[in-house]
């Protein structure tokens, strides 16, 4: 028996084998501290559990749904995002799909539009489902390198005229995984008028779309006038709601780019359950003050985790969004060395940045998702294992 060729350009999923080697630790004794993931830890609202209670009581869940969602669940999508975005207009039928999660989604986007030969345009560092979906659907990545000087957004013009001819698809992720990054309407204006020029796709990956600190509000790209004409973006209710193991969000934007889409997804899967949906439709209504509730959480241990770096030397500011913080690695040291060494000496199991794309190199992740008082742990065991930014 052998594996289809098309694995042999795939690499193990960062993520896995980050879950792998955890698991290996904690049977050996040893007292992990995972600051890998970005899997929240705190409950589902109990507005949303509720939802979900009621909705599994109910016979009319218990069949299949339809594969785009239903109604009630597309049609209270399109409500938040007006509510949201003050994005009006959207049609429910046409230009909005439901999903399993975001990453059943952007995957299924390749498998609608790319083909061997064709581009796809990725920032690196990014999630890496990114270049694995290219590589099944037979495209070839190209990389846009996201660098500190130019603030972690792409380099349009760096882009070659001959690559950008034969691109499909341009995704972005803002804010940003990993790197924490913001962008702003003037900069998506751009992206949509390249993306235009080059009859590109433009896929814009808004998971961390609430996950925002200091008043900070992160804008759609369907703000954007015009931006409907080559944009789909990618919602997701598991960051702002702990809903990850939920697996629900949506896609909205272009009516072909949703057409491709849905015709992928109706011969791939069968939906997301009814009692699901209904739920998701009690957390789009959540209050802000609710929402805020959350956030604040993962500000103040943000907070914390910044002035205790700080404290050991690192040159860092506070993030504006999502749940994680791009830190540099020390001087002398690679990405797989330090993390090696955080693993070795603390116990502390952190990815390394260029698990994230090569532009990576010389930084690791820090996730949000585990308690003040762990966090505080782990600086502790930095501090006394002499673990600095030297």
């Amino acid at each position: 028996m052998q594996f289809a060729k098309r694995l042999e350009k795939i690499p193990p999923y960062l993520f896995a084998e980050i879950d792998r080697k955890r698991h290996e630790l904690i049977a050996k004794g040893i007292d992990i501290i995972n600051m890998g993931v970005g899997d929240p830890d705190k409950p589902t609202p109990t507005h949303i559990l509720q939802a979900m209670h009621a909705a599994i009581e109910d016979p009319a869940t218990h069949n299949y749904p339809p594969y785009q969602g239903t109604q009630e669940f597309r049609e209270a999508a399109v409500q938040w995002m007006e509510k949201r975005f003050g994005v009006k207009g959207l049609d429910p039928d046409q230009e909005i799909v439901s999903s399993i999660g975001s990453k059943e989604a952007i995957h299924n986007t390749f498998l609608a539009f790319v083909e061997p030969g064709d581009y796809t345009l990725i920032p690196d560092p990014g999630y890496p489902v990114y270049r694995s979906s290219t590589l099944f659907a037979g495209g070839e990545p190209y990389v846009m390198p996201l660098t500190p000087e130019r603030e972690f957004l792409p380099d349009l013009e760096a882009i070659p005229e001959a690559v950008a001819r034969q691109t499909k698809l341009l995704w972005i992720n803002y804010p940003s995984n990993p790197t924490g990054a913001i962008a702003s309407l003037e900069f998506f204006e751009k992206l949509v008028a390249f993306c235009r020029k080059h009859d590109i796709l433009l896929c814009h990956d808004h998971a961390y779309a609430e996950m925002a600190y200091d008043g900070y509000k992160p804008p759609s790209v369907l703000e954007v006038p015009g931006a409907k004409d080559v944009t789909l973006e990618f919602h997701s209710l598991s960051k702002a709601y702990n809903m990850t193991g939920w697996r629900i969000g949506f896609a909205v934007g272009n009516a072909k780019g949703i057409q491709g889409l849905r015709q992928v997804k109706s011969n791939v899967d069968s939906g997301v359950f009814k009692a699901i949906q209904r739920a998701a439709i009690a957390g789009f209504s959540t209050t802000e003050e609710e929402l805020q509730s959350v956030i604040s959480v993962y500000q103040n241990r943000r907070d914390i985790l910044i002035q205790g770096l700080q404290s050991l030397g690192w040159p860092i500011s506070p993030p504006k969004a999502t749940l994680y913080v791009w830190t540099p690695v020390p001087p002398g040291y690679s990405s797989s060395e330090f993390v090696t060494l955080l693993l070795e000496k603390c116990g502390i199991i952190v990815p390394p940045g260029n698990g994230y794309g090569a532009a990576g190199e010389g930084f690791f992740r820090i996730a949000l998702t585990l308690t003040e008082e762990r966090i505080m742990e782990g600086i502790h065991r930095m501090k006394d294992a002499g673990i600095r930014y030297q």
